[in-house]
This record gives C-alpha cells, sequence and structure tokens, in this order.
C-alpha cells in the first residue's frame, strides 16, 4: 500500500485492526459467544484489552452481516459504512465482466469493485482513507487477487486519468451519516463525475438507483442492475465501455439484459386480461417497460401504471406473473366481502401509485382459508382497482 499514512484520529483503530489480525485467537472467542451482549463483553474482557474486545465484536458483527453480499464474509475486514456501501459481489462481478487490462478504482472503500475487477485486471484501488486502503489489501488478499491489486491511498480528484479505464463509487454520505440520492451532494461531486469522459478513456460510475442521474449524463449508457428483485445500482458507462444505447436493465443473478432508447417503443394500454405482470425494478427505473411489454406480447392497464397485462401466463426474468382471480373496485366493503367468501388464509398486498395503508387493509381483510394471495391495487384505465391474484411460479 502507498500514499497517504494514518492521521493521529485514525492511528489507534490501524493499531487494533493490525492486533487482531495478528491475534485470530480474539477473533475466534469472539464468534464463539453466544448470549446478552453485555455478558458477552464482560466474559471477553477478563481475557482481553476492552478496545480489541468491542474491535472484534464489530468486525463478527459485520461480517455476519456481509454474508449476504460475500461468499468469503467471514474472513474479509469491514468497517459498517463500508460494508453498507460495499458492491455485492454478483453486481460487482457482473461489472466487471466489461473491463479488460489496467483499471483504476477510485474511492474504492474496502475493495468489492477493484477485487471483483482485479480477477481479470490489474487494478490501482485509489481511496483517501487509509483504514479503507488497508482493508482493501487484506481483502485482496482473501480473494486470492493481491498480486493485481495495488492500493494508493490519495484523494481520488488528484489522479491522472488520461487514457485510463476508471471505475468509480462516489461517496454517498459525504455531508453526514445519512446516504443522499443527490449527486450535488457525492464526493466527488457531479461536477467531476460529469467530468469523467472527457478525462478518461472509458469506464463506470456506480450511482443510488433513486439518485437523480436522469438527463445529466449524454452520450452515456445507463444500466439498472437488480439483484433477487431489489434494483441494487444505476451504473453509468461511458467511453469505450458504454453500449450503443442510452438505457439498459440488468436482471441478476440470471443475468438476463434489456437494452433500448428513449422514447424507442409504445406500449399498447389493454383492459384486465387473466394475467398481471410487475415488471422487475431495474425494467421500471431503466423506463423500458414499454420494451419490456412489445418484446413479451403484454399491455399497459394504464399510461401511469407500470403493471402489465395479457391473456396467457408468461415466465421472464423481467416480470413477476400472476393470475388474476377478481377485479374489485377500490371499495373496502366489496374487497371485505369477496376475501369473506374466498379461501384466503394469507395475502399480499402490493400498489404502485395508489396510497393506501398496505398494514390497515390487511388487519380488516377477513381470511377463513388456507390459500396464499395477493391483492394489487392499481389504476385500470385510469380507475383504482383491487385486482385478487395468485402468484405464479417465481421465474427461473
Amino acid at each position: 500500500m502507498s500514499g497517504r499514512t494514518p492521521e493521529l484520529a485514525d492511528w489507534q483503530q490501524w493499531q487494533l485492526l493490525h492486533q487482531l489480525r495478528s491475534q485470530p485467537h480474539i477473533l475466534e472467542a469472539a464468534a464463539a459467544q453466544t448470549g446478552d451482549a453485555m455478558r458477552v463483553q464482560q466474559r471477553l474482557r477478563r481475557e482481553f484489552p476492552a478496545d480489541l474486545v468491542r474491535a472484534a465484536l464489530t468486525l463478527i458483527e459485520l461480517r455476519q452481516k456481509a454474508a449476504e453480499k460475500f461468499t468469503a464474509a467471514q474472513q474479509m475486514w469491514f468497517d459498517r459504512q463500508g460494508m453498507e456501501q460495499a458492491t455485492s459481489e454478483i453486481v460487482a462481478a457482473h461489472k466487471a465482466q466489461r473491463f479488460t487490462g489496467d483499471v483504476i478504482d477510485l474511492c474504492s472503500g474496502i475493495g468489492a469493485d477493484a477485487i471483483a475487477l482485479a480477477a481479470r485486471c490489474n487494478v490501482v484501488a485509489v481511496d483517501r482513507n487509509p483504514l479503507a486502503c488497508l482493508r482493501t489489501q487484506w481483502n485482496a488478499e482473501v480473494a486470492g487477487v493481491a498480486d493485481r491489486l495495488q492500493p494508493l491511498c490519495v484523494d481520488a480528484e488528484q489522479i491522472p486519468l488520461a487514457g485510463q479505464l476508471v471505475h468509480i463509487d462516489p461517496d454517498r454520505r459525504a455531508k453526514g451519516p445519512a446516504r443522499s440520492i443527490k449527486l450535488e451532494d457525492y464526493r466527488p461531486d457531479l461536477e467531476f463525475l460529469q467530468g469523467l469522459p472527457a478525462r478518461a478513456r472509458g469506464g463506470a460510475m456506480k450511482l443510488s438507483p433513486a439518485s437523480n442521474f436522469g438527463g445529466k449524463f449524454p452520450h452515456c449508457e445507463i444500466e439498472l442492475i437488480s439483484l433477487n428483485g431489489e434494483c441494487k445500482e444505476a451504473t453509468v458507462w461511458f467511453g469505450e465501455l458504454a453500449g450503443p444505447k442510452s438505457w439498459r436493465a440488468t436482471v441478476l443473478p440470471g443475468g438476463a439484459t434489456l437494452t433500448g432508447n428513449d422514447l424507442e417503443v409504445f406500449a399498447e394500454q389493454a383492459p384486465l386480461g387473466g394475467y398481471l405482470f410487475d415488471p422487475d425494478p431495474a425494467v421500471v427505473r431503466a423506463g423500458l417497460i414499454d420494451l419490456a411489454a412489445s418484446e413479451l406480447g403484454l399491455a399497459r392497464l394504464d399510461d401511469a401504471e407500470e403493471y402489465l397485462t395479457g391473456e396467457q401466463p408468461i415466465q421472464s426474468p423481467f416480470v413477476r406473473g400472476f393470475e388474476v382471480l377478481a377485479d374489485l373496485p377500490n371499495n373496502d366493503k366489496e374487497i371485505r366481502r369477496y376475501f369473506r367468501q374466498a379461501d384466503f388464509g394469507q395475502v399480499e398486498i402490493k400498489c404502485r401509485h395508489i396510497p393506501i395503508q398496505a398494514e390497515a387493509i390487511r388487519k380488516k381483510l377477513p381470511l377463513p382459508g388456507t390459500q396464499a394471495g395477493v391483492l394489487i391495487f392499481a389504476r385500470v384505465a385510469g380507475k383504482a382497482r383491487g385486482i385478487v391474484c395468485r402468484r405464479l411460479a417465481d421465474r427461473d
């Protein structure tokens, strides 16, 4: 690791990390503890210094939480913010497929994207926090890619990028502990991000899928990536790594992808058919609902509603399917009357744009049966309806 050394405020944490790494029995003892948190700390403090106990227990907690993101989480090194902001290894591996050769990973954090890139490229992982660089180095060793990854502890804005391939994950919490969805609050800021296509040969910017990226990156490809039904990030591809279309929706872990340009396709609107389909959130956020509908032979229920409809069951990674059982007015009495006579023992409630209180509605529903149902509130030709459905088998 090269670059900035820890400042005084970080020095204690730097020493604690090295002590934990050189004395793995402390982590082993902490991981083996069960029961009340205060009693666990008391037991461990009889054998180890208090600051080491706190650091070990925090790391064990973060490793457990990180297991959803990383297969090797139990051997990795995390701080809380770094773990929360880190890219899931499935998403990072998907993005890394576009890169070859030498790559600069700016704002590398605990190294999730840098490690995925290093599986196929030579990577310089840049972060201004020495502790982040240290964790990146150690995590690269865990992943077996340390020989292709060089941590560099400097400010990302100081790195010369001419002729380089670049990945950047700007800090979303630069102005406080809460994550911001405004690109103007990121560090490096929006001006820096917008200047990257002119400075680097190509690359990718990782943004929040909820951020205000629309219209801010002309001549780039914006890919919305979902994992297990949750939209995880918006990736802005630029330069030689950008695809020919403006928008892409990718559904992981399967890797199905849909690409299109703005206003390229307009889906037909049709009455509610025998089946209702809920587009994957990546498709919705990428604005590719009409394209998905056209390719799947579906129609929109309403021009202001994302739900789609058709007469045949469809299995596609881009939509979740529901068999329509009843089309009811958005009226409490009518809906309760239907469920009183139905064989449902549990019900899932879904909506997108109609203001409802799902838990309050669920508590009022009579559920005398044993079957699982779905109640979807949606606009159909401009009118709010309550659509009772049965979920189709999940897609592969």
